[in-house]
């Protein structure tokens, strides 16, 4: 049975059950027709003044025919997924819902995932051989995150396309891993390319917030001569967390929980992989745009802020603004 996330939650529960996670966020993005996606969400009664991922995940779980279920973070995600999950639901989809204590409490975390495993199912023991079975795929994607800040042999959108994809590992762990392994290969086929761009002799940037809505931004950027070094929140998705402890390591895992444990995060990574500025992604409607406040005020590095909304393109109004923030980056970086 193929069951819908509209986030990262404990795949591991629902592999080890026997069936297959789908990230409607990435079927959503990939579609080639997102903006019609959200245009027949709100043909469905969604109003205009409401989240377009949102929209798009509907439109998407809409299409798909064959889901069985559908799990909903009910705490630890943006709010509208609750007017997601009830509409799916009055809709005959069978909802499994499933909360990230907002202190990251060791024992309530542990609780919900006993409640996902009874729901599906499965006990311990087949969860932390799904555990084994995924953290060997995440490794290669920590691998090809390391490539990409420390050699400069992966780019910005490689970067984000691998991480983003390990919230349901394609569906497919072992094929999954293949392409990763393709990846490793044609990066290391790199290392003797004098031609490669490298990070090194571009501006380096740090990408915060929720994945894009329009992922041509990584492409542009590097045609600028800069690269995305850091993707914040897609890199959370791969767990990079030295833990064989299953609840531990979805309790370091930061997205869910305050902007102040993220911010932990974010400047041990802006120190580590020597950014030269930051791009704060941030989705109109969204409660995430208030957050922007505190980056601002928590960051020492220069920080662009871009907003967008239905559009799955860059305007050249948010074109021009990274032009201008690249070149502002690069004369600090070399006077």
């Amino acid at each position: 049975m193929k069951i819908a996330i509209t986030t990262t939650v404990p795949v591991e529960v629902i592999y080890a059950a026997g069936h297959v996670p789908v990230d409607l966020n990435n079927v959503f993005v990939s579609h080639p027709e997102r903006e019609r996606l959200v245009e027949e969400a709100e043909l469905a009664g969604f109003p205009r003044s409401f989240c377009a991922w949102v929209k798009g995940i509907y439109g998407a779980a809409r299409e798909m025919k064959d889901l069985g279920a559908l799990v909903a973070v009910t705490q630890g995600d943006c709010s509208n997924t609750h007017g997601l999950m009830e509409t799916l639901q009055s809709e005959g989809m069978e909802v499994i819902p499933f909360a990230y204590p907002y202190e990251r409490d060791y024992g309530l975390l542990r609780a919900q995932m006993e409640a996902f495993m009874r729901r599906l199912g499965v006990g311990w023991s087949e969860v932390e051989g799904a555990l084994r079975r995924l953290d060997r795929v995440r490794r290669r994607a920590h691998r090809l995150d390391e490539l990409t800040w420390k050699e400069g042999l992966v780019t910005g959108m490689e970067n984000h396309l691998v991480l983003v994809s390990c919230s349901d590992m394609e569906g497919d762990p072992e094929a999954f891993a293949r392409k990763l392994d393709g990846l490793l290969v044609r990066a290391a086929e790199r290392a003797k390319d004098r031609h490669f761009p490298r990070a090194r002799d571009m501006v380096r940037l740090g990408y915060l917030g929720v994945p894009p809505m329009a992922p041509e931004l990584y492409d542009y950027l590097e045609a600028l001569g800069a690269r995305v070094v850091y993707n914040e929140v897609q890199r959370q998705f791969s767990l990079p967390f030295r833990t064989a402890d299953l609840v531990e390591k979805y309790r370091r895992y930061s997205y869910p929980y305050s902007i102040f444990y993220r911010l932990r995060d974010i400047r041990r990574e802006t120190r580590r992989r020597g950014l030269d500025g930051l791009i704060h992604y941030v989705q109109s409607f969204c409660f995430r745009q208030v957050e922007d406040i505190i980056l601002r005020r928590s960051l020492s590095l220069p920080l662009l802020t871009l907003e967008m909304d239905r559009s799955s393109r860059l305007d050249a109004r948010t074109r021009m603004r990274l032009e201008n923030f690249v070149a502002m980056l690069r004369r600090r970086k070399c006077p």
